[in-house]
């Protein structure tokens, strides 16, 4: 067996030596070769095959060195889509698991001479998010697939759409209202309003030699003795009572036969408001810019259970990729493992499902026995409009 053959002893532990990673100032990127230290990289360097490559180089310098600039970039972003694509990353922590492969391109062969150059450049260019903080550079990949691309354009056309028809209804609940109206005749209303007047006037206290009398109509008489004044004031006041029950029952009975016209309104409503509810109550309700809070127990060792974020995009409708509001993280979780947030009384929230989703509102009141809450919308064709009792799970907190 000769002296460098491939199984001495010498042989084998020459490979196990070259099987993990070398310095970097010991590699030629021209040749490919990695040497172990600085008396075999300059023998590496004194070889004709290393100075037959380096002739190459010399003829023309800038175009070798585009081209392992490019093929660096390429291969540094295609290992941070699939590693972490979805995730606020240290650019440390990616470049070491990119050298980790000892064939890859090394980035003394490239154009930038450091790691902060080169994260710098991949902000400029937009092809990640970049963050400078105490701990270092932190990096997030920015995906412009086409195929993303494609699904965004749908969603915004889907949510133009559900907007347009929207106002649509609106415009078609207007008509009518105004179409009912006009057909109400006035005599029906002035009728109902005078026998509500007279039902009321028949209640007013008249004084009668200095004492307060009730007239009831023909049926009862003032209460004027003084004797037994507790009990008969007692059973006046009962009858008042129950006639002003009957009367006005009365008159909104005559309201409602004479002006036919308003309860044909309300029932219009109604059906509208109804109709609303039925078409905007959807199975997913996640939308961007909204604080959530993550409930999925398959997080809790990583430290995100129970804690806030925000909704930064929504991924087929049921899917959300959140920034955690503590760590700046970034990950993807389903609907069912999220939970609305409830701000403080006063607080803005949108209102993500039911009739008027996609509204923003502003928080009044909180029943927490009914797990609703009042409130009133803000901006749009609903401004003003005060809604009494909204689900805990139609409404959240808006990221500020």
């Amino acid at each position: 067996m000769g002296k460098n053959d491939f199984l001495t002893p010498k042989a084998i532990a020459n490979r196990i030596k070259a099987k993990g990673l070398q310095k970097l100032r010991w590699y030629c990127q021209m040749c490919q070769k990695q040497c172990r230290d600085e008396n075999g990289f300059k023998c590496h360097c004194m070889s004709e095959s290393h100075q037959r490559q380096m002739e190459v180089f010399g003829q023309n310098p800038t175009r070798v060195i585009d081209g392992y600039t490019e093929e660096f970039e390429t291969t540094f972003l295609d290992h941070l889509k699939r590693s972490h694509r979805f995730s606020r990353i240290a650019a440390t922590v990616v470049y070491n698991e990119y050298i980790a492969d000892r064939h890859h391109v090394h980035m003394n062969s490239t154009e930038w001479a450091t790691l902060t150059d080169f994260v710098k450049h991949l902000g400029r260019t937009g092809k990640c998010k970049v963050e400078e903080t105490p701990k270092g550079w932190f990096m997030t990949y920015i995906d412009c697939d086409s195929e993303t691309l494609f699904k965004e354009r749908l969603k915004n056309k889907r949510v133009k759409s559900d907007m347009a028809e929207e106002e649509k209804q609106e415009r078609t609940i207007r008509r009518q209202i105004e179409r009912a109206e006009q057909s109400m005749p006035l005599s029906t209303i002035e009728e109902g309003q005078k026998e509500g007047d007279e039902a009321e006037k028949l209640l007013v206290p008249k004084l009668e030699g200095g004492k307060i009398a009730f007239a009831l109509g023909s049926s009862s008489k003032p209460a004027t003795k003084e004797n037994g004044e507790r009990s008969t004031s007692k059973v006046v006041f009962d009858e008042v009572e129950v006639d002003k029950v009957e009367k006005k029952g009365k008159g909104s009975d005559a309201l409602s036969k004479g002006g036919g016209g308003s309860s044909a309104l309300d029932e219009v409503m109604k059906e509208q408001e109804k109709a609303k509810e039925r078409n905007n109550r959807k199975d997913y309700w996640l939308c961007e810019g909204i604080i959530v809070k993550v409930m999925s127990k398959a997080l809790a060792q990583k430290g995100y259970y129970k804690q806030k974020a925000q909704v930064v995009k929504v991924i087929d409708k049921y899917v959300g990729e959140l920034q955690m509001l503590d760590t700046k993280h970034i990950l993807r979780v389903d609907q069912e493992e999220l939970e609305t947030v409830i701000p403080q009384i006063g607080g803005l929230v949108k209102i993500v499902n039911g009739a008027y989703r996609g509204s923003n509102a502003r928080l009044l009141k909180v029943d927490t026995d009914k797990f609703s809450a009042k409130v009133q919308i803000e901006k749009g064709i609903y401004d003003g409009r005060v809604l009494q009792a909204v689900d805990y799970e139609d409404i959240c907190k808006i990221a500020q």
